[in-house]
């Protein structure tokens, strides 16, 4: 994540460079008062208590210069701002895969947010920027085609014990940690949607949502692929959908495991590289990776999968040059999106009803 603190600890924090936290809770505690640092870290904590790159930066003399800082770049050979979750793996040995820049996503970062989640294959949560109202959502999730972002809107509500009042919090911030838990306790096939909100007392605009109805306003924002919030035993997200123009990734759950799959096959596939080509070694990872699909099946994270060697795709040549083409399919977990109910009154049950008077 990325955020702004003007008053946070600058050893624990240093401006524009990646840092890693594994105790959200203590990092709390320098991360000031200003800023969406420390409402960010608190949103996290409330859900689960991952591990968390966090990137400061300082906050401008107005939004835009704000937004110029949170986007970043690169100065003096080093990346800032967004750019700094880049260096992450190289300096911290971890890849950030739940971005976010809570409080401050305008669209401009929200653009550079997608740049971004698309460079680490990572999710990003973005809100609807200052969207008056569902009409407004929508027409912003129209600007983005990004199958790596997630609209989201309006905020959640919770308790600041800084003012002793009940404020907007970022909806944003719960989705990082949110989704954080989900990968903890259920898994990257199941999507943000339906999952009960730690540490929020309700939201920020009204939502009209009913399970039956799909004409609310639940219904029109999730039909423009918009996440919304409702409260139904309690708070919670309520949507599945991504910005990708690409209907095979148009659930959160479809990205995530392509992205999954990608990383882990790349990681099969590290030791391999410059070993000797031969048939045995190619037959030991195609199998390692076959496995991975069945172990992946079989705990539900997948409906199915395959890997093999096609020897169209590989000639002699390509082979002699020790290029290989290794392909496989998989199908992703779909959510559960569209249940429908069908009702039918029948005469089946009083057929039997004088001899069950007998009975």
């Amino acid at each position: 994540m990325v955020c702004t603190s003007n008053d946070a600890d600058a050893a624990a924090f240093p401006l524009n460079r990646p840092v890693l936290i594994t105790d959200v809770r203590r990092a709390i505690g320098k991360a000031g008062v200003n800023g969406t640092l420390r409402p960010t870290l608190q949103a996290i904590a409330d859900q689960c208590s991952p591990m968390v790159v966090a990137v400061r930066v300082p906050t401008g003399a107005d939004d835009a210069t704000t937004t110029s800082n949170v986007i970043g770049g690169t100065e003096t050979g080093s990346y800032t701002g967004l750019s700094a979750l880049l260096a992450a793996h190289a300096q911290l040995g971890v890849r950030p895969r739940i971005l976010g820049a809570p409080g401050v996503d305008t669209q401009p970062v929200a653009v550079a947010l997608g740049v971004v989640a698309k460079k680490l294959r990572a999710m990003a949560y973005v809100s609807a920027g200052t969207s008056a109202n569902k009409e407004d959502a929508a027409l912003y999730r129209k600007t983005f085609a990004q199958r790596e972002l997630m609209v989201i809107w309006p905020d959640f509500v919770a308790w600041d014990t800084t003012t002793s009042t009940a404020k907007p919090a970022y909806a944003t911030a719960r989705a990082l940690g949110l989704r954080a838990r989900i990968d903890q306790e259920q898994g990257w096939h199941k999507t943000l949607s339906n999952v009960a909100v730690n540490g929020v007392t309700g939201l920020s605009r009204d939502v009209h949502w009913d399970l039956q109805d799909p004409d609310t306003d639940a219904g029109y924002l999730n039909a423009s692929d918009v996440t919304t919030l409702i409260n139904n035993k309690g708070p919670r997200f309520w949507g599945s959908r991504t910005c990708s123009d690409d209907p095979r990734f148009a659930f959160e759950s479809a990205v995530r495991t392509s992205q999954v799959i990608a990383d882990t096959f790349a990681e099969h596939c590290f030791t391999y590289i410059d070993a000797p080509l031969t048939p045995q070694r190619i037959k030991d990872l195609i199998e390692a990776m076959n496995a991975q699909f069945r172990q992946w099946k079989n705990t539900g994270y997948l409906l199915g999968g395959k890997c093999w060697y096609d020897p169209d795709a590989n000639p002699k040549e390509s082979v002699a040059a020790g290029r290989l083409r290794i392909a496989y399919d998989y199908t992703p977990v779909p959510p559960m999106e569209d249940l429908t109910l069908v009702a039918t009154i029948t005469d089946e049950y009083i057929n039997d009803f004088a001899s069950r008077l007998s009975a």
